[in-house]
């Protein structure tokens, strides 16, 4: 074989072994982005950051596991009007209340709603006056003492229009509870409890 023939041999070996290597390179590169970065060919984790809150919220309990307790007979229209239960917590307590006295309301209760975990009980009361002014009034005065972090503030609108106000706020005697006061028209409602138990329930309260 001449020099020239083995000049040629061995530069189309070289070329050979220089595509064999870029191919090659090309296949670990696209091997690494498909698995290492960005990895695109590995299947996401179905419960990512919002497909677990998207779960969360889905299994969140929205019926009680225990039953509401009965109104008595000669209960008024007001209290006939509390639910007996809203997501998860059931009415188990609802009785004649003075509380506001000095606000003078036209009646007044206190109920409990509870999930049967006493530590998670909401404890609500609620009160009605002859006019709004009167039942803003107690609701500015109430929300006005209420010192702990806000949490959350707003209007209570009623097929589109305002009926009053709401203010939820950290407890400021004990910053694991928390307070939500609301007035509608001429009622004004103050749940309390555990934070998280008031942040839930206020939010469903149908009234």
């Amino acid at each position: 074989m001449t020099n020239t023939e083995n000049s040629s041999s061995t530069q189309s070996h070289g070329k050979l072994i220089a595509v064999v290597v870029a191919a090659a390179v090309v296949i670990i590169l696209a091997v690494l982005s498909a698995f290492v970065w960005p990895g695109w060919a590995i299947k996401k984790d179905e419960t990512s950051v919002q497909g677990k809150q998207q779960a969360a919220a889905s299994a969140e309990p929205t019926k009680p596991t225990i039953e509401a307790t009965a109104l008595p007979d000669d209960a008024t229209e007001l209290l006939k009007a509390m639910p007996d239960s809203v997501l998860n917590y059931a009415r188990t307590k609802a009785e004649a209340s003075t509380t506001w006295t000095a606000a003078t309301p036209l009646e007044e209760y206190t109920l409990t709603y509870s999930t049967g975990d006493k530590a998670k009980d909401v404890t609500l009361i609620i009160a009605q006056w002859s006019a709004s002014d009167n039942a803003k009034t107690q609701y500015d005065a109430l929300a006005s003492a209420q010192t702990g972090d806000e949490l959350a503030a707003g209007n209570v609108k009623v097929s589109g229009s305002t009926t009053g106000s709401y203010t939820v706020k950290v407890d400021a005697l004990d910053d694991k509870n928390a307070v939500a006061i609301w007035q509608n028209d001429t009622v004004v409602f103050r749940a309390t409890g555990a934070k998280a138990a008031v942040e839930r329930f206020y939010q469903k309260f149908p009234l």
